[in-house]
């Protein structure tokens, strides 16, 4: 196989990784069990497309949904060990971004 051919896997992780707001969501969730609404107002994504996401991401491993029986009833999510293993890649990318990606500056003055 040649070096920069195309594999199906890493296709398959391209796909899953660039879906809109699935790395954010698996980056913000490697600071630890977090809340839904804790999740929308970090990201600023709606709690539709939020819920669509995690449920996608649980149904593939990378996110469990704890559901604990207190009243008011209280969700949160985590990282598995499949989606935590991305941390090391996510972390990459955060550093090449930082040295690559300009920061861009609003100034409402």
């Amino acid at each position: 196989m040649n070096e920069f051919e195309l594999c199906p896997r890493f296709e398959k992780a391209i796909s899953i990784l660039s879906q809109r707001w699935t790395a954010l969501i698996l980056y913000q969730l490697m600071a630890g069990p977090q809340r839904f609404c804790t999740m929308t107002d970090k990201l600023g994504v709606s709690g539709k497309i939020l819920s669509e996401r995690l449920k996608d991401l649980d149904q593939q491993g990378f996110v469990i949904r704890h559901v604990y029986p207190e009243t008011p009833v209280r969700i949160e999510y985590s990282l598995t060990d499949k989606g935590m293993s991305l941390t090391p890649i996510m972390k990459e990318i955060e550093n090449w971004s930082k040295t690559w990606i300009e920061q861009e500056f609003t100034d409402k003055k």
